[in-house]
């Protein structure tokens, strides 16, 4: 199985956004976002906020997070464990992973299930149009940047004023 690894730069910056969104004592679902996810928790090392993190990821391999750890299938939106109840999470950051409607479309419910009303998706410039027409995204001007060089314009979309990402 293969990740696209956001590049140190990149995985900081949404890592600050985030942290910044979510507020002190704020929760932060990572959505298929294993290297902001990764980034969130080095930085919670030094800071003394109490935000809290949860992966949500098809790749078991992060199950070494522990209870931090959700196994995810996009095609199962909705088959999440009891204990993410609806609407408990400050900011969602989701980065679907295929850039087509019908998967942006089933990340949008459990998105939209979780999140008290924040939204940070980072996906191909080409979903602009469906991130607006789903959640009722706006592009940023931030332009994410991974490891490997993708052939895919990434993006990043959001539905709050961000001085961050902008």
């Amino acid at each position: 199985m293969s990740q696209f690894w956001y590049s140190e730069e990149t995985a900081s910056r949404l890592a600050e956004e985030l942290l910044q969104q979510a507020g002190e004592h704020g929760r932060i679902a990572c959505l298929s976002a294993p290297s902001v996810y990764q980034k969130l928790k080095q930085l919670e090392s030094v800071r003394s906020d109490g935000v809290s993190a949860v992966l949500l990821e098809f790749d078991r391999r992060f199950a070494a997070y522990g209870d931090e750890f959700v196994f995810y299938d996009y095609n199962n939106p909705l088959c999440l464990p009891e204990d993410l109840l609806p609407q408990s999470f400050d900011i969602v950051i989701a980065d679907p992973p295929y850039l087509s409607e019908e998967c942006l479309s089933k990340v949008t419910l459990t998105v939209k299930h979780l999140t008290k009303g924040k939204i940070l998706l980072c996906t191909g410039a080409i979903m602009e149009e469906h991130a607006g027409k789903l959640l009722d995204l706006k592009m940023c001007s931030f332009l994410p940047r991974h490891n490997h060089n993708l052939a895919n314009e990434f993006r990043c979309y959001v539905n709050y004023e961000s001085r961050l990402l902008s």
